[in-house]
């Protein structure tokens, strides 16, 4: 077993070899990765039968058992999603723009890999060969650190892409994975200055906000998701009716459902008992306003300000009347985590004003807040969604795991 600093110091090693190939020899390896893993299926699925059989001994819910889950089916989706990766435009080495100074100095702009990305995720095997693929492509080197409920799976995967890189002549350790699950060697890896050009938490609240606090290399905020739907009095109520089922119901356990509607008092009468009924079938809970419960009866809870500020992941939500577009645009501002919000409407100045006001990665105008997606925005793959501001924001995909130099061409110019 590699420590923490020997893992480390290969892939250092190994980030300028990794950043030197050219796209067809990076999708030469994703492809071969494909290939492998497809062709170990029957091992991969082994490896995983001892985490499903340890999860289930420490009592993991059905839920994380079903993440857990690796078999042949889910592997060739996993291939496939490798395929896909390779099929994607390789964003290194990318000018983004030239200009000349008066000087005669030519200065430009140019996409170039990060250099050694580390990625500390949870429960979910395929997470393993997303991330690895999605680096590789983006000319970096990885660190990965998986949960411990996985760790079989993962290190069968890690162990078989390293093969398909080494047999195509390729460097292998290009792929790491820490094979020491440990909450010591995951903060350990939070402070590994000089080796980990950034570090990106994929999971939940409590994981990203431990490499939050204690980081203190570079630091990608992936994020929990406070998502709101806004209900404008000029919206088309039938379609803030399915807009709000779907956000909420169509899978609520991640980052992107929507955890808040808030509606206008001019259709909130009509509209609220429209939101009951369609959220009914899923027995959603809500947690409403005074107004909401003098609408929807005994039935709803009183809401508090933790129910406005809550990542349910599950069936419920938080609901508000507002008397207007500004009290819908304040309460979201301050209660949202900088992740999606919606507002259904007609107007269109309404609509502007929610785009340019609302303070989050994604802002939609009539559409479900659930298309915040590295996939559905055409990436290809996401590595996460980050709800920060610096360098990237919202879905990453290959083009975020990349940093820019500037190059300039110049012909004996002195200051």
């Amino acid at each position: 077993m590699r420590t923490l600093m020997q893992i480390a110091e290969d892939a250092r090693r190994s980030k300028y070899a990794v950043a030197k190939l050219g796209t067809n020899d990076k999708n030469r390896g994703i492809l071969a990765i494909a290939d492998t893993l497809m062709a170990h299926a029957d091992e991969i699925i082994a490896a995983n039968r001892i985490d499903i059989e340890n999860g289930r001994a420490a009592g993991l819910n059905d839920g994380l058992i079903d993440r857990l889950m690796l078999d042949e089916k889910r592997i060739a989706g996993i291939a496939e999603g490798c395929r896909q990766v390779a099929a994607l435009p390789d964003p290194v080495g990318e000018v983004l723009w030239m200009h000349k100074r008066p000087n005669g100095l030519n200065i430009g702009q140019k996409r170039v890999p990060m250099g050694v990305i580390g990625i500390i995720y949870e429960a979910r095997p395929n997470v393993t060969v997303d991330a690895a693929v999605l680096c590789f492509k983006a000319g970096s080197a990885c660190i990965l650190r998986g949960g411990k409920e996985a760790f079989q799976s993962s290190m069968c995967l890690t162990k078989l892409m390293r093969e398909a890189l080494a047999a195509e002549g390729l460097p292998e350790n290009a792929i790491n994975l820490v094979e020491d699950t440990s909450r010591d060697t995951a903060t350990q890896m939070m402070k590994l200055n000089g080796y980990l050009d950034v570090l990106i938490p994929r999971g939940g609240a409590g994981l990203i906000r431990s490499v939050v606090m204690n980081a203190t290399v570079p630091v990608i905020e992936t994020g929990t998701g406070n998502c709101h739907v806004y209900v404008d009095a000029a919206a088309d109520l039938e379609m803030a009716k399915n807009i709000l089922v779907n956000a909420k119901c169509q899978r609520p356990s991640v980052c992107n459902a929507a955890e808040s509607l808030l509606v206008h008092k001019d259709v909130a009468e009509k509209f609220l008992p429209m939101a009951a009924e369609g959220l009914a079938p899923d027995h959603v809970a809500i947690h409403g306003c005074p107004r909401t419960m003098d609408i929807l009866g005994d039935s709803i809870a009183p809401a508090t300000d933790e129910d406005y500020g809550r990542e349910y992941l599950g069936y419920e939500i938080s609901c508000k009347v507002v008397d207007s577009l500004d009290e819908a645009i304040d309460h979201i501002n301050r209660f949202n985590t900088g992740h999606s919000e919606c507002i259904v409407t007609r107007d269109y100045d309404a609509s502007q004003r929610f785009l340019e006001e609302v303070d989050a990665a994604a802002v939609y105008v009539n559409a479900s807040t659930r298309f915040t997606d590295g996939f559905e925005f055409g990436f290809g793959a996401e590595i996460g969604i980050s709800t920060q501001k610096l360098h990237a924001r919202g879905p990453m995909g290959l083009t975020a795991l990349t940093t820019t130099k500037y190059i300039i061409y110049g012909n004996g110019q002195v200051r």
